[in-house]
């Protein structure tokens, strides 16, 4: 499946500034955050905030996912009554170590997704524990909603109690580990955030590492980061080949009176087709 995933940018889901601003942000996901950057006394309201900002979705160029608290938090189940509703294309799920940490979730979506009459909500799971990255191939392949999964770095290394530094060491093996997991289970990774905001030339540096490791995009916190990291992760020679035969094979099949339709032995509908063919303008501009 071909698409654009070279940015997922976190926006705090407290925050009605940031989230209005994100209307206009070129990435290609914005994430409304639950986690991290919000408080826990802030978490129903960023909830509600987050739920008002969906019925807007159409002012949103980009795909808008939610990032929900972690799978032990406590919190998932009141996050996802909230903010899952039309608007809404993916969820990110933190700290994820293993499938079984995935399976409540996708069970608590799925009665939701009946009741409401919703489509399919897509899920990228993220890898920020040791356990997570010796699980990374189990937690790739264990839901067809997953189209990519992320690597959280900074809690990684907080949980093997090693001390973050630009040029540390300790997370190169499992940095590697899970875009080449990732590919095997056949979804795509998104490389780890850039801390450093003033350092335009460390994250041009970190996203080409990334890129050559596998990854096809990055994680990030500032807009200011967008086009840095849009520069190094451009679509490759086999994705564009493969957007070319999306738009030319579902033309074909729009054209006989048919939806859906198969390339290489893949489905594909009009939502891979709007993908493909986003990809195709990108490079031609």
């Amino acid at each position: 499946m071909t698409r654009l995933l070279r940015s997922l940018i976190f926006v705090p889901g407290n925050n009605q500034r940031f989230l209005e601003k994100a209307k206009s942000l070129p990435a290609d996901i914005v994430c409304f955050d639950l986690e991290d950057s919000v408080p826990d006394n802030e978490k129903k309201n960023a909830r509600i905030l987050i739920k008002e900002m969906l019925k807007n979705r159409k002012q949103f160029s980009a795909e808008v996912f939610v990032r929900t608290n972690s799978p032990d938090s406590g919190k998932v189940d009141d996050d996802l009554e909230e903010v899952l509703q039309i608007g809404l294309d993916g969820i990110v799920i933190p700290k994820v170590s293993n499938a079984m940490d995935l399976q409540k979730i996708e069970k608590t979506i799925s009665s939701l997704e009946k009741k409401r009459n919703l489509s399919k909500t897509e899920l990228i799971p993220s890898i920020e524990s040791a356990q997570g990255v010796v699980n990374t191939f189990e937690i790739a392949s264990s839901s067809k909603r997953i189209p990519a999964i992320v690597f959280g770095v900074f809690d990684l290394l907080n949980d093997m109690g090693i001390e973050y530094t630009k040029h540390s060491q300790g997370a190169n093996f499992a940095r590697a580990k899970i875009p080449l997991e990732a590919t095997a289970a056949g979804v795509y990774a998104l490389d780890g955030i850039w801390q450093d905001l003033k350092d335009n030339d460390g994250l041009h540096d970190d996203c080409k590492i990334g890129r050559s490791l596998g990854y096809v995009g990055k994680t990030l916190i500032h807009p200011d980061q967008i086009s840095v990291t849009h520069k190094i992760f451009h679509p490759n020679k086999t994705e564009i080949e493969w957007a070319k035969k999306v738009c030319s094979t579902y033309l074909d099949s729009t054209k006989k009176g048919k939806g859906a339709t198969t390339v290489d032995g893949k489905m594909i509908d009009e939502v891979h087709y709007k993908r493909a063919k986003a990809l195709l303008e990108l490079i031609e501009s």
